[in-house]
């Protein structure tokens, strides 16, 4: 599921590429993999587990979210995201839990506290925070009722 993921996120983010058919297919993908990531969000926190370090759940999560991220990014995805219900509502929700689980434990959701004696740690969670701030700003970009509720 992840390099299938990679291979999306690859897909959307070399624009010139894509034909408009493609471009049509990802749209209507979009719903599911917004459905995917609202259902699956929480996976994440697991990490903060040293044990849980290489969780596929949490793993696919963070794919998921680089793609979502690079197809709020693109105008023709980005007004299809915005109306999708609870996406963004499950995206705060999640920047929250992130916040306080990086409080509670070691904030491996963060680059800056994933340094250590000099040495990056190379988590997978590793800039999540960013990732779900970036997700958030692009589904308030020029949406009103968005803006509104964040």
């Amino acid at each position: 599921r992840v390099t299938l993921l990679e291979l999306m996120m690859a897909e959307v983010s070399d624009k010139n590429l894509v034909t408009s058919e493609e471009m049509n297919v990802l749209v209507r993908n979009a719903d599911f993999l917004a459905g995917c990531f609202q259902e699956k969000c929480g996976a994440v926190l697991k990490l903060t587990a040293a044990a849980d370090a290489q969780d596929e759940e949490a793993l696919v999560t963070i794919r998921l979210l680089d793609v979502l991220c690079e197809m709020t990014s693109n105008n023709s995805q980005l007004e299809h995201l915005q109306a999708v219900p609870g996406l963004l509502e499950t995206a705060i929700d999640t920047l929250r839990l992130t916040h306080l689980a990086g409080k509670q434990a070691v904030n491996i959701f963060t680059a800056t506290h994933a340094v250590t004696e000099q040495e990056e740690i190379s988590h997978p969670a590793v800039g999540f925070k960013s990732h779900l701030i970036r997700l958030i700003g692009n589904l308030c970009y020029k949406n009103k009722e968005n803006q509104d509720k964040v």
